[in-house]
């Protein structure tokens, strides 16, 4: 149906909107936030037979052209205009779209909504995840993800995620909850409730199962679906009678999107927690003995997907009040992450060979950006007038133009002094990384190179991170963190991976608070393990290591 303009009244005042019957109801309020200044959770629009609810069918309303519908709520802040025009980023300079792009853009705050908003910014480290959607897109909660993502990605400001919350609510209702207020919040409708970050993680991978899969390096276009192939493990879990050691283990296999750090007082490191919710004891009913005993559970994951996440169990249900609780307990986590740990004996013996050369060509490749970044420093450059002078006062002269570097060339940064450097004559990193590459394909077990989306390496490096900051499980605020390479460096990736590419060695991280963006230096990391009331560690997202 065609929108269809209406009036509404608010305060004394009329203005003239567009319903669009096709749209669901929030779509409709946030409109009359526009021009009202009243925020959708505070908002009551007066329809026929009763109040206008964010689940009402707009097509129910038989609304007619010219309808005035009343509108109650306290109007906060309109929304502000940007204090500088808006500018396209086709119409843009070639130094303006490079800075412009040097930054990704943030998720405004609908009202409790940063737990979306810090999801939604984590998932976007998944650049093949929106290759997958602009192929085929299911309708629902997937097309609203690749809408906002494309939008996302055509824009130098911050996107109001409206669409895409309607989209939420809508699949999931538990996320249109209303909190339990008193007084004239209570009768101006409430608000929306905080809702939890990892259930919303969950909720959103479940609606993407339908998106189909990615081909594999043949162009074979296999019949499996996306989360499938990128986000599912395979957990292997051996139940052991204690009592009756001659019964026959139970061997059992599961499909998974998430593994668990459970939080006790022993545990300091996320491995820890990791190994506690991997073993443990259970009791059931034994076959055997014909009664409750004791089991030995040890599970191990026979399927590493290429993107692995990690759930930092801080909140338990406390008995004694009724309610949930976080745990403050610090627990550190690794950027780079061996998970051969929890892999079975089977997976591991597969990924062994790959997985130790990998180690070593990192060491190599981390000494041939210390050799380089010598010879930067020592090369020779020319002045505005032509004449030479050296790029560092202190470096002695460069070598050849071969590439060879001086033995005496000053250390970078952070390096030993004093070091001896042997002259070294290096080829252009893509020949290096190409002879790599094949190398460590031909170790890739057979069974590994044909399971699309599986860890080829079984080694890890985080890569995005959905924080909590606050006392409480049911308030509080949530930030998402994701790695500044991650987004520049991938040709798939959309939005800041346009802009000019870091050099290998940035380890710095974006800060993702709500439409608030910012640069998180490496070296802070640390202050995310938790162990107060600041934000801490939640949902970790670790990715395979590439062979290249």
């Amino acid at each position: 149906m065609a929108p269809i303009p209406v009036k509404i009244k608010h305060a004394g005042k009329t203005h003239d909107i567009q319903l669009d019957p096709d749209q669901p109801a929030t779509a409709f309020k946030d409109a009359v936030y526009q021009v009202t200044g009243v925020p959708p959770d505070r908002m009551k629009v007066m329809i026929k037979g009763g109040i206008l609810k964010d689940d009402t069918d707009l097509r129910k309303v038989a609304a007619k052209p010219g309808q005035t519908f009343m509108v109650i709520g306290a109007a906060g802040e309109l929304p502000k205009p940007p204090e500088t025009p808006v500018k396209f980023l086709e119409d843009m300079d070639e130094s303006s779209l490079a800075e412009a792009l040097a930054m990704p853009v943030g998720l405004v705050n609908l009202g409790n909504t940063c737990y979306m908003n810090a999801t939604l910014q984590a998932m976007r480290a998944i650049p093949e995840l929106q290759v997958a959607l602009q192929n085929s897109t299911p309708p629902g909660l997937p097309m609203a993800l690749r809408n906002l993502y494309t939008n996302m990605a055509k824009t130098t400001e911050s996107v109001t995620p409206s669409a895409f919350l309607a989209a939420l609510r809508q699949a999931f209702p538990q996320f249109a909850e209303q909190t339990r207020s008193s007084g004239i919040k209570a009768l101006l409708g409430g608000g929306y409730a905080q809702q939890d970050a990892e259930e919303c993680w969950v909720q959103l991978t479940n609606s993407l199962k339908e998106v189909p899969g990615l081909p594999g390096p043949s162009g074979f276009n296999s019949a499996q679906r996306f989360v499938d192939q990128f986000m599912t493990g395979e957990l292997r879990r051996i139940l052991k009678c204690d009592e009756a050691p001659e019964e026959p283990e139970s061997v059992s296999y599961e499909k998974v999107l998430k593994i668990s750090c459970n939080i006790s007082n022993a545990v300091n490191y996320m491995q820890q927690g990791i190994m506690e919710a991997l073993d443990g004891k259970i009791e059931k009913q034994s076959p055997s003995l014909g009664r409750e005993a004791v089991y030995t559970s040890t599970s191990r994951m026979s399927r590493l997907p290429t993107y692995l996440t990690v759930h930092m169990v801080r909140f338990a249900w406390k008995r004694d009040i009724g309610k949930k609780a976080k745990i403050m307990r610090r627990v550190k986590f690794p950027t780079e992450y061996d998970a051969l740990e929890i892999a079975t004996p089977e997976l591991r013996e597969k990924l062994l060979a790959v997985s130790r050369r990998l180690k070593e060509i990192e060491k190599e490749r981390s000494e041939r950006r210390k050799v380089r970044k010598r010879t930067k420093a020592a090369k020779p450059v020319q002045d505005k007038e032509g004449d030479v002078q050296m790029a560092d006062a202190a470096a002695p002269e460069a070598g050849s133009s071969t590439g060879t570097t001086d033995a005496a060339a000053a250390p970078a940064d952070g390096e030993d002094k004093g070091k001896a450097v042997m002259q070294v004559d290096l080829e252009e990193e893509s020949v290096y990384r190409e002879r790599e590459g094949r190398e460590l394909e031909a170790l890739v077990h057979p069974d590994i190179k044909n399971d699309v989306g599986a860890s080829t390496t079984g080694q890890y490096e985080l890569v995005a991170i959905v924080t909590h900051k606050g006392a409480e499980a049911d308030a509080g605020h949530y930030i998402g963190f994701v790695k500044k390479r991650i987004l520049h460096a991938s040709p798939l990736a959309s939005g800041a991976a346009s802009g000019p590419a870091p050099d290998e060695d940035d380890e710095d991280w974006y800060k993702f608070d709500d439409d608030k963006v910012s640069i998180f230096p490496a070296e802070k990391l640390e202050t995310l393990s938790g162990g107060g009331q600041d934000a801490s560690a939640y949902v970790l997202l670790y990715r395979s290591r590439p062979l290249v």
